[in-house]
């Protein structure tokens, strides 16, 4: 049973974070929808209301490009709710030039992985009092782009925008792997996929010659949520955790992405960075 159920979606205003709420609200879950733009959560939530006639929607400020704001979004969340069955981490950019965050770290590893450690750190006790319930990381095939350099994480000495979004979504993995193992003997889970090369706004911003060859492969948003729905609704999946699913299959990223080492470091990096104890 659906109902009831707290679920919780980053970027859910377009693409596949759109389709995602659509599904899950016409099964009934309350959703919780944090958002940088509340103008158009508002619209994105009468739209899902007067397709699925589930009014259970509440709206969040929050920015991923500031660390403060996940905490500030954090806090306002748990003054209101006590219980956090699905986390849908969903949220993606691709900046094609250097950009920094608010906090001053490069853009696609602050938002794409950053926001997404912090948050997940901060919900962690209340999934854990929830009971059974589920972490979902959208990840990427473009993990495949890139190893984590530890000595260039930021982009500083050298910049190239996809092993810059790769490494992000690389950093995604290792996250969930490195979860998976903390949370083992609890009934939380927590898993990663790749949605395939979905049509969405993610790619505004690349060139418009490596768009076109993107273009040939891309699905639509409905198609690329597929595997995140399955992961939120399927009791299939409910005892597998620490896996990365693709077409809704477990699928074996790269040997570098489970690489435990690696995962300890950016752990440890990643606590530092975001001022967790």
């Amino acid at each position: 049973m659906m109902e009831n159920k707290v679920c919780l979606i980053t970027g859910a205003t377009s693409g596949i974070g759109k389709t995602t709420a659509f599904a899950l609200a016409a099964q009934g879950m309350k959703l919780i929808l944090p958002v940088r733009n509340l103008e158009k959560g508002k619209n994105i939530a009468r739209e899902i209301t007067a397709q699925t006639s589930n009014s259970n929607i509440e709206l969040f400020y929050c920015d991923l490009e500031s660390l403060d704001s996940v905490r500030a979004f954090v806090a306002d969340f748990k003054s209101k709710y006590n219980r956090l069955n699905l986390l849908i981490n969903n949220a993606g950019v691709w900046f094609s030039k250097r950009e920094l965050s608010k906090d001053g770290y490069e853009k696609n590893f602050a938002v794409n992985y950053l926001a997404l450690f912090l948050m997940t750190n901060l919900l962690l006790d209340t999934i854990r009092n929830t009971g059974h319930a589920r972490i979902i990381n959208l990840s990427s095939e473009a993990h495949k782009f890139s190893t984590m350099n530890f000595d260039d994480l930021m982009g500083e000495k050298s910049y190239n925008n996809f092993k810059a979004y790769g490494q992000s979504k690389l950093a995604i993995i290792l996250f969930t792997n490195k979860l998976s193992k903390i949370l083992r003997i609890e009934e939380a889970t927590v898993n990663c996929l790749h949605p395939g090369v979905v049509a969405t706004h993610l790619f505004d911003k690349m060139g418009g010659f490596m768009k076109s060859i993107f273009g040939l492969f891309m699905i639509s948003p409905e198609k690329g949520a597929e595997t995140t729905i399955y992961l939120a609704t399927s009791d299939d999946v409910k005892t597998i955790s620490g896996a990365y699913f693709k077409n809704k299959k477990v699928s074996k990223p790269r040997a570098y992405a489970l690489n435990e080492k690696d995962e300890n470091k950016l752990w440890e990096y990643s606590l530092k960075l975001t001022g967790i104890s």
